[in-house]
């Protein structure tokens, strides 16, 4: 296997693990990133169902945090500051000089994290934050790890610790689809628990109010193609398709009933996302044009689509939020679980 070097002089690690169903996720410890993952089917070969790239060296310079574990603080802060007890700390701004989107430009998923532990089946990385980092307060520790379970299921356990208060909200940027080949995701059909989300404005930004998903083309409470309504309305027109955030219904939130179910075009396999977060953002994908991809040819529009499980965006500057409260305090620790589980066509 050719050597890979890291923009911080080392070379880069590269982890697999694979369950004895045949489930085999592929990670880096470079932004402790999610590259590859390959679920057997009862038919024909494994599905590739994860957009990335085929030249490692890649990922240190796409745009679209390709699988990537992203913080301190995932999704947009807008004008790049938040304020606790009286004072104003201003976050390092990386979206049009203006706002701050998933950490800034020296967010989690442009650093090396340590591999912890490892096992066949899991692997733990950690990375440390100190005061001041990305413009946030506090000394950070954080570990996320993901594990390989029973029936094609991927557990991802994550886990924050300060010595100050600070806002935190990781989460995994992978693209998913489910085709396991080159396919305009939209025809994916989509389904999430969820009544209400938050509009946004034409940066991005939330409006800090909820609006009903009922008779809007946010209406993903029974399964439905993405393409069914896409660009229906003038929430998406102004950010070109769907990139908004879902408050999930609160059975949703104890990871044992299913927050959001994608399937693929062919019907053939489905996958099901658990989590303990009150949120999921729903990005389409459509400005992954030009994105590097594993051959020659980059990523069009809507090669995949991600679900990132989270709080609200901005949430840091909105306490009215019906959600717990995105401020973890010393003695705390913040620890939230995604499960995703995929299902093969009977």
């Amino acid at each position: 296997m050719t050597t890979t070097i890291a923009p911080d002089g080392e070379v880069l690690k590269r982890i697999e693990l694979r369950s004895p169903e045949g489930l085999a996720l592929q990670l880096i410890d470079w932004g402790a990133a999610w590259v590859s993952c390959q679920v057997p089917m009862d038919t024909g070969p494994a599905r590739e169902v994860l957009l990335g790239c085929g030249n490692p060296a890649d990922y240190f310079v796409q745009t679209a945090f390709l699988g990537a574990t992203v913080g301190r603080y995932a999704n947009r802060i807008g004008n790049a500051r938040v304020s606790r007890d009286g004072r104003e700390y201003r976050l390092d701004a990386n979206q049009g000089g203006k706002h701050q989107l998933h950490g800034g430009k020296s967010g989690f998923s442009q650093r090396r994290w340590r591999i912890a532990d490892r096992g066949p089946m899991h692997v733990r990385f950690e990375i440390d934050s100190p005061d001041g980092d990305q413009g946030f307060p506090g000394n950070v520790k954080a570990a996320v790890t993901y594990r390989l379970e029973a029936g094609l299921q991927i557990l991802t356990d994550y886990e924050v610790v300060t010595d100050a208060a600070t806002p935190v909200c990781l989460t995994n940027h992978a693209y998913f689809n489910l085709d396991g080949q080159r396919s305009d995701v939209r025809k994916h059909r989509l389904q999430i628990a969820a009544s209400h989300y938050l509009p946004i404005d034409p940066e991005a930004i939330p409006l800090g109010h909820l609006a009903a998903v009922e008779g809007t083309g946010f209406d993903f409470r029974e399964e439905k193609a993405v393409a069914r309504d896409f660009l229906h309305d003038e929430q998406q027109r102004q950010v070109g398709g769907y990139d908004h955030a879902f408050l999930l219904d609160q059975p949703c939130l104890d990871c044992d009933h299913h927050a959001a179910q994608l399937t693929s075009a062919d019907g053939q396999l489905a996958m099901l996302l658990y989590t303990t977060m009150p949120a999921l953002q729903f990005y389409a994908g459509q400005k992954l044009t030009g994105t590097p991809s594993r051959d020659a040819r980059p990523y069009g529009e809507c090669a995949g689509l991600a679900l990132e499980t989270q709080f609200l965006p901005d949430s840091p500057n909105h306490p009215e939020y019906p959600q717990p409260s995105c401020w973890l305090e010393p003695g705390e620790v913040w620890r939230h679980k995604t499960r995703l589980a995929f299902v093969r066509a009977s």
